[in-house]
């Protein structure tokens, strides 16, 4: 009976975390809980039985996200890319998580700081996977000599501006999925020798 009674709450704390991702991606991380409840279709004080605040909420689905993209990142770390590749693979994981990634970096400088080393954690993952095929080219020399770091900003700075503009390139639909040919030839126009 444990057992069970252990699996219920699991699926539960699950269809919350499911429910509140959903919720901030299309109202941001401002919902208010009983709209989750109602999303998640249990009893507003479900909630605070599995998160007690707000913020063990929030934090709670910023790590499923997180888990969820690192382990997408993973996949590409498996397999000996470049980078044109690489940055086609990014922005398609980014592609999946268009709605909340885009809530994130709308609203990150909002967020209590645990969210926001939550996020620093997921660019930190993409950075490994980004410098090990920065590496290969630039080792044979055909990647112009700008520190690393400006060119992983450069990156972020490219897609971030897209998405966080993308009602004026996009205004129904994915701005990645439109203009993700683009932004790629453009970057690597920009580092490439």
């Amino acid at each position: 009976m444990s057992e069970k009674r252990q699996l219920q709450k699991a699926q539960t704390k699950e269809k919350i975390t499911a429910a509140a991702l959903k919720m901030y991606s299309e109202n941001g991380f401002s919902t208010p809980t009983l709209a989750i409840a109602n999303e998640a279709q249990v009893s507003h004080g479900s909630i605070f039985v599995h998160f007690p605040t707000v913020e063990d909420l929030l934090i709670s689905s910023l790590d499923v996200f997180s888990k969820e993209i690192e382990k997408e990142l993973l996949l590409l770390s498996d397999s000996d890319n470049d980078i044109a590749t690489l940055l086609e693979m990014h922005i398609d994981v980014l592609i999946r998580h268009e709605d909340f990634y885009k809530r994130l970096i709308k609203e990150t400088v909002y967020l209590p700081e645990e969210t926001k080393n939550t996020f620093i954690a997921i660019q930190s993952t993409v950075s490994i996977h980004f410098l090990q095929a920065l590496e290969k080219k630039m080792s044979e020399g055909k990647i112009k000599n700008v520190p690393f770091h400006m060119i992983f900003n450069t990156w972020l700075g490219l897609v971030h501006y897209y998405l966080l503009n993308s009602d004026l390139f996009t205004p129904k639909g994915s701005v990645l999925k439109q203009y993700k040919n683009s932004l790629i030839e453009c970057f690597l126009t920009l580092i490439e020798k």
